[in-house]
């Protein structure tokens, strides 16, 4: 366990990256903590690589990834730190599934990642208006979306900021109003809710930025982005739709760029693609392959995580998500997962 003056200074730099080399720096300084302090994350890199010396790491790209399924059945921390909440994956991909637990020991921490993310790619909270259209999130008392689009309704401090479960016709009122005033807006929504709008409420959207958060969540038929993006782009009158990566077991958040089918991390976050076949193995880059995120904001969890999410990197840094794996391709040490 660090000490909380040691603590607080890596937190600090966590918003200080500027370059490759003091990412690979804290990089390397959170992975001795996760060795030293994370019993779940030690024992995971032991089982798969035995013999391992955490002092011969000396470049993010060595650093062993657990795979994202441990959150659901192991509690994923760094010892000594009491836990403050815990987050809960929405667990509609299959009936049945069983959720994943992310525990906080610093819900500062995910709100500084949130706050410093949006600001990176949007701007100031302040300059908008935040509308919410997000009611399967709604309606889990432990989402981190919803967590995090509460703080940015806070931080916006506009009095037309808010949620909206399934009165379309108040959101859409709201939309045409603020569209009225020429009022910065930003609509976040799930996918199929988005949809519902765009059929029941068609309108002109010059003001307005809509955000998916991506998932039919088993009320419409899946569609690939491009045809989502497409079908919302008509509704709106928008030259494009943006898109968030995020998810339960991270602290931080990838933003949709250009035509809103590549995402770009801020400078804190970062993707690595491993090979299909060999996933302790990194694929070359502009070919398809599984989706392994470093967010240091996870400082007191894991920042080394093997997603279930199939995807590309590009020359820039920004990368695209093309599907997901199925649970057999994600490999590692299978015994520690119950």
């Amino acid at each position: 366990m660090l000490a909380q003056p040691q603590l607080e200074k890596l937190k600090k730099r966590i918003f200080e990256i500027q370059s490759e080399k003091e990412f690979n720096d804290l990089a390397l300084d959170i992975f001795q903590l996760q060795w030293n302090h994370n019993p779940v994350y030690s024992r995971f890199v032991q089982c798969l690589k035995p013999g391992f010396k955490a002092g011969n790491v000396t470049h993010y790209q060595q650093i062993p990834f657990i795979p994202i399924d441990f959150f659901k059945t192991q509690e994923v921390v760094v010892e000594g730190y009491p836990v403050q909440e815990y987050f809960m994956s929405s667990g509609t991909t299959s009936q049945g599934a069983i959720q994943s637990r992310h525990y906080l020991c610093d819900l500062s921490l995910y709100e500084q990642c949130f706050s410093q993310a949006f600001r990176h790619f949007w701007g100031e909270p302040s300059d908008y208006v935040f509308l919410a259209l997000l009611p399967n999130y709604l309606e889990q008392p432990h989402s981190s979306l919803i967590h995090m689009m509460k703080g940015l309704i806070a931080q916006s401090g506009q009095p037309e900021s808010g949620f909206y479960l399934y009165d379309q016709d108040g959101l859409a009122a709201r939309l045409q109003e603020l569209e009225s005033r020429g009022k910065k807006t930003m609509l976040w929504g799930v996918s199929y809710a988005l949809l519902d709008l765009a059929e029941s409420r068609p309108m002109p959207l010059k003001h307005t930025v809509i955000l998916e958060t991506g998932g039919m969540k088993g009320r419409r038929k899946e569609m690939l982005k491009e045809e989502l993006h497409q079908v919302l782009c008509q509704a709106f009158h928008l030259d494009a739709i943006h898109s968030e990566y995020g998810m339960c077991e991270l602290l931080s958040q990838a933003y949709s760029v250009g035509d809103g089918l590549r995402f770009q991390c801020p400078p804190w976050m970062k993707i690595l693609i491993r090979q299909s076949q060999d996933p302790l193995c990194w694929e070359e880059e502009g070919r398809s392959g599984g989706i392994n995120v470093i967010d240091l904001g996870n400082m007191l969890s894991c920042p080394f995580i093997a997603t279930q999410d199939l995807g590309k990197l590009y020359p820039d840094g920004s990368f695209a998500v093309l599907g997901r794996f199925d649970n057999s391709d994600i490999r590692g040490c299978n015994l520690m997962v119950d």
